[in-house]
C-alpha cells in the first residue's frame, strides 16, 4: 500500500516511509492510496468476534499488504491489553470508555501500536530516532509511556506550560530514561507548530532522525478505527442494533479520533452519523455551517484536550471528501459547548444518570442527547477517565467524590522532570542539535 500526502506535492510512500517521516515533505498528512471495505456478511458475525480479533481484522486491511500476518498479529495483540467496553448511561445513549489502558486515555490505542509498528520497523536502526510529539494534555502520557525504554527511540514531549491538568502532566514529566519532558511558553498550536517547523528543517533532519508520534502520524490515526467497531459489534452482540441504527459522537481537538472513525465508516462501518462535539474551540464547526474555513489561536477551555485552534487532522477529512463542503457538512453535523454548559453536563449526568463524564466526553453526551431521534441509538467517545481532570470535575460534582486509580496515583509520586523553553523554533532547534545521539 502507498501513501499520498494531502497536499500532493510529493512522490507517494510505503508505509515504513510514512510511518518513520511522520509528516510529507510538502507539509501535507499522510493518507492510504485506498480504503479496503469489509464484505457486509464481516458485520453480521462480527458480534462473535473479541476485540483483539476485531482490530487485527481491520489491521489487515490497513496493513497487511506491508507486515507479515503473524507479526501484525502480535503487534495488535500486545496493543490491546485492555479493554474498550461499551457502558449504558440511558436507554439510548452508550459511552464508548476508551480509558481503560496504562495512562487511561483512548491514545494508549495508538501511541502503543505506533511504538510497536516503528519498532518493528527501525529493527537496529544505527542513528537514534527522536520522536517528538506536541501534546495539549493526553497524548504525551499515551506516547511517552508507549514508548518508555525502547531501545534505540528518544521521545520528546513538548507542552504547553500550565495548560495541562497536573496528573496528566505528571504522567510524562516523571519518567526519565528516554523520555524527555520541553515545557513551552506558549499554547498548544505553538508546541503543534515548533514539531512541523523541525520536520521541514533540511538541516536539521540531515543530521537527526526525526519523526512524530501525534495523530498526524498514519500509525497513530488509523488504529483509532479499531474500537468503533468493537463498538458496534458490543452493542449487536447486547441487541441494541436489532431495530436502531447507530449514531457516534466524537469529542474533537485535532481530529484523528473523528477521521478514523469517518475511515471506518468508509470500510462498511454501519454509522448513520457522526457527530464532533467541540469545546469553545470551534473553527469547524464554523465551517460546517459556513463552508469557510478559518483556523486562529486555540482559546483555553476545561476541556483542555479539545483546546486546538488549527486542527491538523481536518486536512485528512476535507481530502477524504474531496474538499466538498456540502459532502463534509452531511457526514459530519457539529456542535459546541462553553465551559459552563460542560460543567452543567456533567453534574446533570451525574447526579440523574449517576455516571461521571470527564469534559470532554460531556460533550460528547450532550450533542447525543441533542440529536438522537427514536430509530436511533447513541455512543459518545469517553476519551480520559474523569480522574485525569479531579480538580475541574470535584469543583462541579464535590470534592473528595472523584477516585484516583492506582495507576494514576503512581505517576503522582514521581518526581517532575522537564526543560524550560520560549516558543521561538531557533531555541528549539538548538537544542535539539545539541542532544547526544
Amino acid at each position: 500500500m502507498k501513501y499520498y500526502s494531502t497536499n500532493k506535492n510529493t512522490p507517494d510512500v510505503s508505509l515504513k516511509e510514512a510511518v518513520v517521516k511522520g509528516l510529507a515533505a510538502d507539509n501535507g498528512l499522510f493518507m492510504p492510496e485506498r480504503i479496503e471495505k469489509f464484505e457486509p456478511a464481516f458485520f453480521d458475525e462480527i458480534q462473535n468476534l473479541s476485540f483483539q480479533e476485531i482490530a487485527f481484522e481491520v489491521a489487515k486491511k490497513f496493513f497487511g499488504e506491508d507486515i507479515e500476518e503473524t507479526k501484525l498479529k502480535e503487534i495488535v495483540f500486545d496493543t490491546l491489553q485492555f479493554d474498550c467496553p461499551v457502558v449504558k448511561v440511558t436507554d439510548s445513549i452508550y459511552s464508548l470508555e476508551l480509558f481503560h489502558g496504562p495512562t487511561l486515555a483512548f491514545k494508549d490505542v495508538g501511541a502503543r501500536f505506533m511504538a510497536r509498528l516503528l519498532n518493528h520497523f527501525l529493527g537496529k536502526q544505527e542513528k537514534l530516532v527522536n520522536v517528538l510529539v506536541a501534546t495539549s494534555g493526553d497524548t504525551g502520557s499515551a506516547v511517552a509511556n508507549g514508548f518508555l525504554g525502547v531501545d534505540g527511540i528518544h521521545v520528546y514531549v513538548l507542552y504547553p506550560k500550565g495548560k495541562v491538568s497536573n496528573i496528566q502532566e505528571s504522567q510524562f514529566t516523571t519518567l526519565g530514561q528516554n523520555i524527555t519532558a520541553l515545557e513551552i511558553e506558549g499554547t498548544f498550536d505553538d508546541c503543534q507548530h515548533l514539531v512541523k517547523t523541525a520536520f521541514l528543517d533540511e538541516e536539521l533532519n540531515k543530521k537527526l532522525v526525526l519523526t512524530s508520534a501525534n495523530s498526524i502520524n498514519v500509525a497513530r490515526f488509523l488504529p483509532q478505527a479499531f474500537y468503533y467497531f468493537n463498538a458496534y459489534a458490543r452493542l449487536k452482540e447486547a441487541g441494541k442494533l436489532d431495530d436502531k441504527q447507530l449514531v457516534v459522537s466524537v469529542p474533537s481537538g485535532n481530529f484523528g479520533n473523528l477521521t478514523a472513525g469517518l475511515i471506518a465508516a468508509e470500510m462498511g462501518l454501519p454509522v448513520k452519523q457522526f457527530i464532533a462535539a467541540n469545546n469553545e474551540n470551534d473553527v469547524v464547526f464554523e465551517y460546517l455551517n459556513s463552508g469557510e474555513y478559518k483556523p486562529r489561536p486555540s482559546v483555553e477551555t476545561i476541556a483542555n484536550a479539545m483546546d486546538v485552534g488549527a486542527p491538523s487532522n481536518f486536512a485528512r477529512i476535507l481530502d477524504l471528501y474531496k474538499n466538498e463542503h456540502a459532502v463534509v457538512a452531511q457526514k459530519i453535523k457539529g456542535y459546541r459547548y462553553s465551559d459552563e454548559e460542560i460543567r452543567e453536563v456533567i453534574l446533570k449526568v451525574y447526579n440523574e444518570l449517576n455516571y461521571l463524564c470527564d469534559p470532554h466526553g460531556a460533550c460528547g453526551y450532550q450533542s447525543l442527547s441533542e440529536y438522537l431521534s427514536g430509530n436511533e441509538i447513541g455512543v459518545f467517545l469517553e476519551t480520559a477517565h474523569p480522574a485525569k481532570f479531579t480538580e475541574t470535575v470535584e469543583n462541579v460534582i464535590g470534592k473528595g467524590k472523584v477516585e484516583l486509580p492506582e495507576k494514576l496515583a503512581a505517576f503522582m509520586q514521581g518526581e517532575k522532570q522537564s526543560e524550560q523553553m520560549a516558543s521561538e523554533y531557533a531555541g528549539f532547534k538548538n537544542y535539539l542539535i545539541n542532544q547526544p545521539n
